[in-house]
């Protein structure tokens, strides 16, 4: 039996995560464009660009620049990534970034090697400096991210009772910290889920954690993006990142192919929402000219399938 959630919120990554892969660095203008079009649509959480090192992600460089020339809605959120203190630092100091505090694990020894240069159980430790560095200033965190959680390119399966044991941590370290529960958000960092893994999944996740939020991050690797998806909107999620025309990837988890890394496709997911008679808030009509401006800008077909074909309301008006 399903247990759809009646409104799911869909945090937008394109901008960052959609860009941060490409070997190219694109105009600081287009990227503008296409976040002031993101902007009203009716999202309210836009992922702008990341603080990071510059040496190994020249794509987002400029990311302090797009925070002072976007132009901002009332009501949306616009956010950054940071994976160390100092990155926390420029995201304070930039202009006007909405601070979303995150917690990042990974249960894959390689993968955090690669994306943070430390350990699995270095990076573990410094959530807990992460916590009172968000508490100093203020914050409360948002979100804790167990990052490959059905699989990594660089070590192959990862069982989900090591998953499970990062959650576990999450958990202890807000009753230490005496800090609220954050979302707990499964990131299928690379494509490895499918339906019944995400089931299972979020079902013993929802046993440890009866009264969290669980959101989830998903990549459309392997193309079952949207079939994940439903799997975990029929177990009661309701949030979901997600990347306009199906932009995106991790340039450092070893991906076979660039273009086929992306996050799960946004407009697609808030059709699939739509045709279920849940509410997103969205407005796909706008969210479908976005997209098609993303592959404007990036020059080539990219893998969204909606922004190509549109919705279905004008064929049911036409009948």
């Amino acid at each position: 039996m399903s247990d759809f959630p009646k409104f799911v919120e869909f945090r937008e990554e394109g901008p960052r995560e959609g860009f941060q892969i490409e070997k190219k660095i694109y105009p600081i203008e287009e990227r503008i464009e296409l976040i002031d079009m993101l902007s009203e649509t009716g999202l309210k959480r836009i992922q702008v660009g990341s603080f990071v090192s510059p040496q190994y992600v020249p794509q987002m460089a400029d990311t302090g620049e797009l925070f002072k020339r976007i132009k901002r809605k009332p009501g949306v959120n616009y956010t950054s990534l940071w994976l160390n203190d100092k990155g926390f630092r420029k995201a304070l100091t930039a202009h006007e970034v909405d601070i979303d505090p995150r917690l990042l694990f990974y249960p894959s020894e390689a993968f955090a090697q690669s994306n943070n240069n430390c350990s699995s159980e270095e990076m573990r430790e410094r959530q807990r400096d992460w916590v009172r560095l968000y508490k100093e200033e203020g914050y409360t965190v948002d979100a804790a991210y167990v990052m490959t959680a059905f699989g990594c390119n660089f070590e192959g399966p990862i069982p989900q009772e090591r998953i499970l044991d990062d959650f576990r941590f999450i958990l202890q370290l807000c009753e230490e910290e005496d800090i609220p529960v954050p979302i707990l958000v499964v990131a299928d960092t690379m494509g490895w889920g499918n339906p019944e893994a995400v089931k299972r999944m979020i079902g013993a996740l929802r046993e440890l954690a009866p009264e969290a939020r669980i959101g989830m991050h998903i990549h459309d690797t392997r193309g079952l993006g949207i079939a994940n998806l439903h799997a975990a909107l029929s177990m009661g999620v309701d949030m979901f990142e997600s990347s306009v025309a199906g932009l995106g990837g991790c340039p450092f988890a070893g991906h076979g192919h660039a273009r086929a890394a992306g996050n799960v496709c946004t407009e697609d997911a808030v059709f699939l929402c739509h045709e279920l008679g849940i509410e997103t808030g969205i407005d796909l009509d706008k969210l479908i000219a976005a997209a098609i401006k993303a592959e404007e800008i990036i020059g080539v077909p990219l893998m969204g399938r909606v922004m190509h074909t549109g919705g279905l309301d004008k064929y049911r008006k036409a009948s």
